[in-house]
């Protein structure tokens, strides 16, 4: 797996966008792991379909505390098209720029993946065949009736009693 980001804002009071790809192996595909949510540290901010935020509004007040985060996903592998999920998330406004909460979130979700595939790699192939015969104790029983059965059949009597 790999994931990529980036985190871009505008001149001005835009929010900045983090668009994120995420890429599979294609060995991970072929291991049909299962789906995967990650509650991240990555803030939902208000009016999140506005790319913009004024002085002194939403995450902008000096108080703001979020009060949900985002979930990262990867969806089940077998289900993934083209071993890719591409995703883009508007994150709030900082004076600072900085937001150590996306690579956390990353880390943590990678952390939480390695584990299942790794899981899921232990559960190695299997091919298995199978060959049954009579037992002998069977044969011996069986091969006194048929050879009688043929001798009669031989001379002409068709009874078969013991």
């Amino acid at each position: 797996m790999r994931i990529q980001w980036s985190i871009d804002k505008k001149r001005g009071n835009f929010r900045p966008t983090l668009t994120y790809t995420i890429t599979l192996e294609p060995f991970e595909k072929e291991l049909a792991v299962n789906a995967l949510t990650v509650k991240s540290l990555i803030p939902r901010i208000p009016h999140a379909r506005r790319p913009f935020c004024q002085p002194g509004e939403d995450e902008r007040t000096g108080a703001w505390v979020p009060e949900r985060h985002h979930y990262l996903c990867i969806p089940s592998a077998p289900y993934l098209k083209d071993n890719e999920i591409k995703n883009v998330i508007r994150l709030p406004f900082r004076e600072e720029g900085e937001y150590p909460e996306v690579e956390d979130s990353f880390e943590m979700l990678r952390h939480a993946y390695e584990e299942i595939v790794k899981q899921a790699y232990g559960h190695g192939p299997i091919s298995r065949q199978g060959d049954m015969e009579m037992t002998p104790e069977t044969k011996r029983t069986i091969a006194a009736k048929v050879a009688r059965a043929k001798l009669l059949n031989l001379y002409g009597t068709d009874r078969m009693s013991a």
